[in-house]
């Protein structure tokens, strides 16, 4: 799923590490790196919760993009 997402910056900009971060959203530090990482799809739930510790919108976040098929 090509969700993409900038969870990385946000928090180095707040200055906070995977597990101050996962402790705010209620996750573990491993579901942290997983999203930052791309090998983890948050819930709408914790998507929300992670835009909110940023008091930003979700979209600020995370982004969806197409996969691209093949030419027609």
């Amino acid at each position: 799923m090509p969700l993409y997402n900038h969870l990385k910056e946000y928090r180095s900009n707040l200055k906070i590490n995977q597990y101050e971060m996962g402790r705010l959203v209620g996750v573990s530090r491993q579901t942290i790196s997983q999203i930052e990482r791309g090998d983890y799809s948050p819930s709408v739930t914790l998507a929300l919760k992670i835009a909110k510790v940023f008091d930003v919108a979700v979209e600020d976040v995370f982004h969806y993009e197409e996969e691209k098929s093949g030419e027609q």
